[in-house]
């Protein structure tokens, strides 16, 4: 079995849900990556969503979308990228999780909102907003993350471990 470093495990997860598991031989859960992200995509319509989307067309993007099927997308998006990052991150690490949840969790919820958001007369649409809305996501997980991380290390949680 091929092992990627961390950032490499995240990128080709990022190219494609399951191309990391695939490299690293998990197969049967690389290829359920893959069928899940194929399923998912063909049946909210979401390549030409991102098309309409970049080319400026967001109502055409709307209308075309399948909110229902696209909003299992972001969760199982992240989730591919924290396994392949799991899959290559040194086992003490702790609180790993927590960004790609907290992106998954801000990208679903910024799917749901997409309708009715319009920023100084600018509408994001389906595809936009989400990827605006991952940054937070990451920011508030990573926040916690290090929070956690700060809490495990202070004096008293010490004294407990005892």
């Amino acid at each position: 079995m091929k092992k990627m470093s961390r950032l490499e495990a995240v990128l080709w997860n990022i190219a494609f849900p399951g191309f990391s598991q695939l490299l690293t031989g998990q197969y049967i859960k690389g290829v359920l990556f893959v069928v899940l992200e194929f399923i998912m995509n063909v049946n909210s319509h979401f390549n030409r969503a991102i098309m309409y989307s970049f080319l400026g067309e967001i109502e055409q993007a709307e209308i075309l979308v399948n909110y229902q099927w696209l909003m299992f997308y972001p969760c199982i998006y992240m989730f591919s990228m924290w396994d392949a990052y799991r899959f290559a991150m040194p086992a003490e690490e702790k609180y790993s999780y927590l960004p790609f949840v907290f992106g998954a969790y801000f990208v679903t919820v910024g799917l749901m909102v997409s309708p009715k958001v319009t920023f100084f007369d600018i509408h994001p649409g389906p595809i936009f907003l989400p990827m605006i809305f991952l940054i937070p996501g990451l920011l508030v997980g990573g926040v916690i993350k290090r929070i956690l991380k700060v809490r495990d290390k202070s004096p008293e949680r010490a004294n407990e471990k005892l």
